[in-house]
């Protein structure tokens, strides 16, 4: 599909509104430490009743959309079957794209069919980088801890298959925000299935249900990006740098995000690849050096633990007190951490992989297979494994959440070794609250135009802060049932364009296949040798 090229903003002009946009966001950065700190401090009864008179409101809504969303059906919740049907369905209907083409998604994150004529804004490699560092989070951390918690070990099991099934979810969804993705006259782009839904359901006689659907996910993304992918990364990171360093307080850590996240997100999805492409890697090498030095520790009990989660992923054993519901709770909490986790059907990453350089979707769809791979049957695993080996998913004396349970494992190894977790922590909410800002923004660039961006941007800054110096727990709730439910639209329309996604893989695999795709390496030996272009 090819669109007609606009006369681009002049790099000075563009230099000269980015400038602007910077110093508004520093600004009201700034500010926020002499309003929302102080307010608190000096008035904390008006506060509090504030806050409370929020989070009854939300009560109430989120009272409802949990009874929604997860309502039973033979004893599975009706999202976790939504997720994990498109799973088994995309699978099957595309042959097992997830294995057939892993070998090739390698070789195209690794650079070799980048070409930096074509019409995009980032690399396959920074797509992917910016898309897993939306994924890769306390989901990792947290989120497994409570699944073996809740379900016991044998989740690990389900979780990685849901994973694995989660790979074609990813490649489906991320292929159609590429293909129906749009470029604007500054010359960058916008895609996600805001578009995808939009534009591909109006080519199918669909328009006006398309445009509905398009709007209601854009509004489900802008509160997602606000609550659990924003105000809850920057609670987290700084309750966990407070429980770690005496004497840090938790505005100075809120500050310090809120400063980087307005540095980061004003140079746009350019300059949220380039830092996620350093900052991704990065935590997840500090994070599972961590978790294989614990492994090292235990190594002789690894069979056992291996064999721990396999055996109780069909037959689970009762802690103290019981799993109750058996198998299913087993299997459903597997799946539905592996959706928070992963994001697998969210539609969220196929925003960030619409930015791509290439005129190829399905190449950029084959790149996103990779991410519920390294985020879930990889780093999920790693916590996984670290918690049956150490075996503090046993302690039943008090309530323990899944961040400290991760932390136990830790420091069962050293007590400066949550120290390490902490700092992984850290990167973790950051690099979401980034990639999740892209998210949100194009979301609001969808529904109220370019024009009024700069107020997305000074409301998603000012979130990053008062989520480090408050815990506004129903407006958190609300933003990740927001994220649950952005699944119906995305995978409403992935159903839609099923049969297309698959024509269009059948024939990208026969070009590969029959040597009519070359690397960027082999077309610039043929333009340099005449010979061969003739040919």
């Amino acid at each position: 599909m090819t669109y007609p090229k606009k006369q681009p903003i002049s790099p000075m002009q563009l230099k000269r509104q980015r400038r602007g946009e910077l110093a508004a966001l520093l600004l009201a950065t700034l500010l926020l430490l002499f309003f929302p700190v102080r307010v608190l401090a000096q008035d904390t009864e008006t506060s509090e009743g504030f806050l409370n008179a929020i989070d009854s409101v939300f009560s109430a809504i989120v009272a409802v959309l949990f009874k929604f969303l997860f309502y039973d059906i033979g004893g599975f919740p009706l999202i976790v079957l939504w997720l994990i049907v498109a799973g088994i369905f995309f699978t099957l209907r595309l042959g097992f794209i997830n294995l057939r083409a892993f070998k090739h998604a390698i070789d195209v994150v690794r650079g070799r069919y980048d070409d930096p004529e074509e019409e995009g804004q980032v690399s396959h490699f920074q797509a992917l980088a910016t898309a897993l560092s939306g994924t890769v989070g306390l989901g990792n951390i947290a989120g497994v801890a409570v699944a073996i918690q809740v379900g016991g070990p044998g989740a690990m099991f389900w979780l990685t298959l849901a994973g694995f099934l989660g790979m074609t979810t990813k490649l489906v969804e991320c292929t159609l925000g590429l293909k129906y993705r749009i470029e604007r006259p500054d010359g960058t782009v916008a895609g996600g299935p805001a578009y995808t839904l939009s534009r591909g359901l109006r080519n199918m006689g669909f328009g006006p249900l398309g445009k509905g659907l398009g709007i209601i996910f854009s509004v489900l993304a802008i509160f997602g990006s606000m609550g659990g992918a924003n105000m809850f990364q920057s609670n987290q990171a700084a309750i966990a740098f407070v429980g770690t360093f005496p004497g840090m307080q938790g505005w100075i850590v809120g500050l310090v995000l809120a400063v980087l996240t307005a540095i980061v997100i004003i140079g746009g999805i350019e300059r949220i690849a380039s830092t996620t492409g350093l900052l991704v890697p990065a935590m997840a090498v500090i994070y599972i050096l961590g978790c294989l030095w614990i492994v090292v520790v235990n190594l002789p009990q690894v069979p056992a633990a291996i064999a721990t989660i396999i055996s109780q992923a069909f037959v689970p054993e009762a802690l103290e007190g019981g799993i109750e519901g058996g198998i299913i709770v087993v299997i459903v909490q597997g799946v539905r951490r592996s959706a928070f986790s992963n994001e697998a059907g969210i539609g969220s990453a196929a925003i960030a992989h619409s930015a791509a350089r290439t005129d190829e979707p399905v190449r950029e769809g084959i790149v996103a297979l990779l991410e519920p791979f390294i985020d879930t049957i990889i780093i999920c695993n790693m916590t996984g494994i670290m918690i049956v080996l150490t075996g503090v998913y046993q302690d039943t004396g008090e309530a323990i959440d899944g961040s400290q349970m991760t932390l136990n494992a830790f420091g069962t190894v050293s007590d400066w070794f949550p120290i390490v977790l902490t700092i992984a922590i850290f990167l973790f909410a950051f690099s979401t609250i980034i990639s999740w800002s892209y998210y949100g923004e194009i979301s609001w660039q969808y529904l109220f135009g370019q024009r009024t961006i700069i107020i997305y941007k000074l409301i998603f800054v000012a979130c990053v802060f008062i989520g480090a110096v408050v815990t506004p727990g129903a407006v958190i709730d609300f933003s990740d049932l927001t994220l649950l439910m952005m699944a119906l639209p995305n995978l409403i329309g992935a159903y839609f364009l099923s049969n297309e996604v698959a024509a269009d893989i059948k024939d990208y695999m026969e070009r590969l296949r029959s040597g009519q795709m070359p690397t960027y390496a082999e077309k610039l030996a043929t333009l340099e040798d005449p010979h061969q272009a003739g040919n």
